[in-house]
């Protein structure tokens, strides 16, 4: 190759790569994942808009702070105040697995580890799935970012509201008990309910007893304007 030519080469590739540099200058900045967002890229699916969390016009004779689980259409209400309530998407036990009553939150814990109970971890070993005896929290732990204990009577029922690494689960029936929701809802929830709170699970065998409740859909104005 010529002097001539070889200049020519040269010049053509400082040029490509200035006009690289100033698209990359000129992209705007990509928005960064924060930890309670990072879930395994093991299944995609969007979830639907109605369990997006909402501010709802909402009339119950429950105190505010109170935890109402809907179970059936899988809804979980913390309410606010009169004819308010933040309603957040959940998914809820599978068959066989649904549950009621009323019971308290009794302790709470970011980022928890998780110990499956004794017959869950010979149930799965049954089905070819092999469960640790105790998994540190983190991304990857199936209790997500948050977990809420529900006791009863002093006594821990098992039973969590927890976040989840499997965000595509929510709506459905897929549990074994627990209360499953979104990190990012679950984190919202957690900063809200304190320990001792009242939790209504409304459910089978309707051991919540006589629950008064209505939800009136989006409260448009207070989403809007806050307040």
């Amino acid at each position: 190759m010529t002097s001539g030519k070889m200049l020519l080469a040269a010049a053509g590739m400082l040029a490509a790569m200035t006009a690289t540099a100033d698209l990359a200058q000129a992209a705007p900045a990509q928005p960064q994942t924060t930890a309670s967002d990072a879930v395994p890229a093991v299944r995609s699916k969007v979830v639907p808009d109605k369990f997006k969390r909402r501010v709802v016009r909402f009339s119950t004779s429950e105190a505010p702070g109170t935890l109402i689980v809907d179970t059936n259409n899988k809804f979980l209400y913390y309410v606010e105040g009169p004819n308010r309530a933040t309603r957040y998407g959940i998914g809820v036990g599978r068959e066989g697995y649904g549950w009621s009553g009323v019971v308290n939150v009794g302790r709470k814990q970011e980022w928890p580890s998780w110990t499956p109970p004794a017959e869950m971890r010979v149930r799965e070993r049954r089905a070819g799935h092999i469960l640790p005896a105790v998994q540190e929290g983190g991304p990857n732990n199936p209790l997500g970012a948050r977990a809420m204990y529900l006791y009863k009577g002093g006594r821990d029922t098992i039973f969590r509201i927890h976040g989840t690494n499997q965000p595509w689960s929510i709506g459905l029936n897929m549990s074994s008990g627990c209360i499953r929701m979104m990190n990012k809802d679950v984190e919202d929830l957690y900063d809200r309910a304190s320990v001792g709170s009242k939790v209504v699970v409304i459910g089978p065998g309707n051991k919540q007893g006589d629950v008064k409740f209505e939800d009136r859909g989006m409260d448009i104005f207070r989403t809007i304007f806050g307040g």
